[in-house]
């Protein structure tokens, strides 16, 4: 097979939702790691279980679904919990990913887009990937962008813009950038051209994965997965 992984991230209000759109418009499989993160954590899950026993129910909302602002702001302060969510969240996202990506694999699917917030951060899960995308726009339009989207002030939307690594830092890992700084159309039009770029490409047999999977079944690729993603 000739299917490979592209792993795409972006930066807080640089424009990912945007480009995703644009590629699923054009038919491309898409796995969105953080829709996947909200799935594992639903009620009557596996995850939900642990996350519930070990940070109790005051992290509930009243509808019984987990209250993702309460449990941040636990581990924001507390590293060695946010250490424990990891460790509960994470194989059961990798598994649901996991089994998305084969799906497409089977359908034939030339390339499938990883939207992972935090390629770029944890750095694991590129050694899989053939190509990384980066959405960048200029600090300028970010921060502008953040203020109209968020309701916020300068300083309070520099300050979340600091929080993140910044976009020219993560410029330096990817292998493409969709520059947002501009309008719309000529986002789209980078967009297209990278697709059939992708589509075209024919140099990378998706070995690792397919092999992994025949080979060691579903258990051991995940404990792959979870080696490099946690290294």
């Amino acid at each position: 097979s000739t299917m490979f992984l592209v792993g795409l991230s972006g930066g807080i209000a640089s424009g990912k939702s945007t480009v995703v759109a644009v590629l699923r418009e054009l038919g491309c499989a898409v796995v969105d790691a953080d829709a996947v993160a909200r799935e594992v954590v639903q009620p009557h899950s596996r995850a939900y279980g642990q996350i519930l026993r070990y940070f109790g129910s005051e992290i509930l909302l009243e509808n019984g679904e987990i209250n993702r602002e309460a449990l941040g702001n636990i581990i924001f302060s507390q590293p060695d919990k946010r250490r424990l969510l990891n460790s509960i969240t994470h194989p059961e996202i990798l598994k649901k990913m996991l089994k998305q990506i084969l799906k497409y694999f089977v359908l034939g699917y030339r390339y499938v887009i990883l939207d992972i917030p935090l390629l770029f951060e944890t750095r694991g899960l590129t050694k899989f990937m053939k190509y990384t995308v980066l959405v960048y726009c200029d600090p300028s339009a970010q921060r502008a962008r953040l203020m109209r989207r968020s309701g916020l002030d300068a300083a309070q939307a520099q300050a979340r813009i600091s929080s993140q690594l910044p976009l020219e830092e993560k410029r330096k890992w990817a292998t493409h950038v969709i520059d947002n700084s501009g309008d719309r159309d000529s986002t789209r039009r980078q967009v297209l051209r990278l697709h059939a770029r992708l589509e075209d490409s024919l140099d990378f047999l998706w070995a690792r994965l397919a092999a992994g999977a025949v080979v060691a079944g579903l258990g051991g690729l995940v404990f792959l997965l979870l080696r490099h993603f946690i290294s």
